[in-house]
Parts: C-alpha cells; structure tokens; sequence
C-alpha cells in the first residue's frame, strides 16, 4: 500500500487539477445523458485554491497528486434546520490509487475542517447509478436524501 499524505491544493497544482477534473467529467458522461459532447469544464480551480470559503485538499504519493477534494461553505435554505452546511465536490482519485479509501481520507480531512468552522451538516451530489461511489459515501455515513429526476422534452 502506498504512503499517502494529504494538503492543501496550491495554484502549482493546476495542470494536475485539470487533468483530475476531466478524469471526473469522463467518469460521468456514461452516467448521465445530459452532459454536452465536447470538451467541458466543470470548476475554476483557481477560484476553487483562493477562496476563502473553500477547504481544497489534494492526497499526495510520492510526491504526486493521486486525488482530490474540497468543501464549501453554503447558506442553507431558510426551512433547514441549519443555517449553514458544507458541500463537497470535486472528489477524484486516479484509477491506480482506487480501492485504498484514499477518499475516506479526504472525507475525514473535510468533516474536522467543517467541525471547526462549527458546521452541522455536509452535503454531496452522486449519480444515482454510480453504485461504487454511493457505497463509499454510506460506508462514511452519508445518507440518500433526494433524487433528482429529468426527462428530454
């Protein structure tokens, strides 16, 4: 088993990010049918490394980024009971690291950075039939809560 440690995301690790976030976008164009065709981005990274409302942390192995995430600070709707939870994205670990619960790390990681910013809840989007990832998250405690349902018109 590989020797991973975990830290904050720095603008040194654009090219790396980029690549992660198109290794997540082609891990979901199977899974969902709505995506565009073409190149997509999803994120602005830098945004993602400065912000102050962000906790963005990369897992490193022998020097090299193998995954990443982060959470974000939101305002919650008015009829939660929370006024303020986090939400986490951009959860990604290379295909040769998959399987050593290098996300449980960063999960973990995440939930104490939201314990000390004195958040009660966290949040997350997963597909519906990504199976593996859903499992994951439940073996870290996550809950399903709502389903979210399209149609082409």
């Amino acid at each position: 088993m590989n020797v991973i440690s975990l830290r904050n995301a720095d603008l040194k690790d654009l090219e790396t990010l980029l690549e992660f976030e198109q290794g997540v976008i082609e891990a979901e164009r199977p899974l969902d049918p709505f995506l565009a065709k073409g190149e997509l981005f999803y994120y602005n990274i830098p945004e993602l490394i400065s912000s102050q409302q962000i906790h963005f942390i990369v897992a490193i192995s022998n020097e090299k980024l193998v995954a990443s995430g982060y959470l974000r600070l939101e305002n919650s709707e008015h009829y939660h009971k929370n006024p303020e939870h986090g939400y986490i994205g951009f959860m990604y670990v290379k295909p040769s690291f998959r399987g050593q619960r290098i996300s449980n790390l960063i999960l973990k990681s995440l939930k104490d950075w939201a314990k000390a910013k004195n958040l009660k809840e966290l949040r997350l989007d997963v597909y519906s039939n990504n199976t593996r990832a859903i499992k994951a998250y439940e073996r870290f405690g996550f809950t399903k809560s709502l389903v979210n349902m399209r149609i082409d018109i």
